[in-house]
């Protein structure tokens, strides 16, 4: 009415209300009547801004790829930005009559967007894919000393890369390549099982040769000690042989000796009963028989008597006519023959 208007404002909207180009009234969530025709609202919002950005790229290698991200700021010198942008409200106090509040948030991704360029343009492709964790520090602390941005008193709140793309073709190739290094390693890692399988069963085969080899030393030291055993014992048998062969050979000479001692002995008894028969007979030379026998009569047994008597007998039977011997004579004779 007539002019005059009420107006109220968030806490987080600092005012400035001019009037004849004078600040009359300033501070944060004010409200407070005014006579339009001869006020100036001046309105800077304090609150946090985000604004997504998407963006393409080139890479040191010439390989195009896509940038998608957020920036998160806030006016932290209402002042010093409502000094360099219009921040004047319209008639109605719901909208601006400028256009700068709302090129701010485009002012704020320009400048994130060079210093991303940069950064981009001294790297390849591969670790500008990989820089997703890395750029938003290279570019926060480019924020902070650029220029522009410190002298429209703009506090940036954080930075962050969403996602790094290669175009569809790239992508594919490096699909390719990733594919190919992830069969490669598959193959190297089968190729590592199989060498290792082989590498313990040459191990085994190993083990099993030694234990074969050790088994085969035992069973030679047990030849050689066998063998060294009955050497030991045939060289025992031999010196045994040679004692038992030499004790006969010993034997033998002394048979030997005892035969020609005996056969010496024989001898010279010989010698000495021809040389005692000879004697005899020289001393009976020229004797008559008949005193011989009776000689040789004498001491001697009944029964050869008898012998000698019957064999006179039978010498002189043709001379004798009859013989009578008693059956008393025949018994008694048998009975000492006996």
């Amino acid at each position: 009415m007539f002019g005059f208007r009420f107006i109220k404002f968030e806490p987080n909207d600092y005012v400035l209300k001019y009037r004849n180009g004078k600040v009359v009234k300033q501070g944060a969530g004010l409200s407070f009547w005014y006579y339009a025709p001869t006020t100036s609202l001046v309105a800077v919002t304090t609150s946090s801004i985000e604004c997504p950005f998407i963006f393409e790229e080139v890479t040191n290698d010439f390989q195009n790829i896509t940038i998608q991200g957020q920036v998160s700021y806030r006016i932290s010198d209402p002042l010093k930005i409502a000094q360099l942008l219009n921040f004047t409200l319209n008639a109605s106090g719901r909208g601006y009559i400028s256009d700068d509040p709302e090129n701010l948030s485009q002012r704020v991704i320009n400048v994130v967007k060079v210093l991303i360029k940069k950064k981009i343009e001294e790297i390849p492709l591969r670790d500008a894919l990989k820089s997703s964790e890395k750029l938003p520090q290279i570019i926060n602390e480019g924020i902070k000393k650029n220029s522009e941005i410190n002298s429209l008193g703009l506090e940036i709140l954080g930075l962050s890369i969403l996602a790094i793309k290669p175009n569809q073709e790239t992508a594919r190739a490096l699909e390719a390549t990733a594919r190919e290094q992830i069969l490669k390693e598959a193959d190297d890692a089968i190729y590592i099982r199989r060498n290792a399988s082989v590498e313990q069963e040459r191990t085994i085969k190993e083990n099993e040769l030694n234990t074969e080899i050790a088994v085969e030393n035992k069973k030679k030291q047990i030849r050689e000690t066998q063998m060294e055993a009955e050497k030991a014992v045939q060289e025992k048998q031999h010196e045994l042989e040679q004692a038992d062969i030499s004790f006969k050979i010993e034997m033998e000479e002394k048979n030997q000796e005892l035969v020609k001692l005996s056969a010496a002995n024989a001898k010279v008894e010989a010698e000495a009963k021809a040389y005692q028969i000879a004697s005899v007979m020289k001393a009976f030379n020229g004797t008559d028989p008949a005193v011989i026998q009776t000689l040789a009569s004498m001491g001697m047994n009944p029964d050869k008597l008898i012998a000698r008597a019957f064999q006179e007998i039978a010498e002189k039977a043709d001379k004798i006519g009859q013989l009578n011997i008693s059956p008393d004579l025949m018994k008694e004779l048998l009975e000492r023959s006996e």
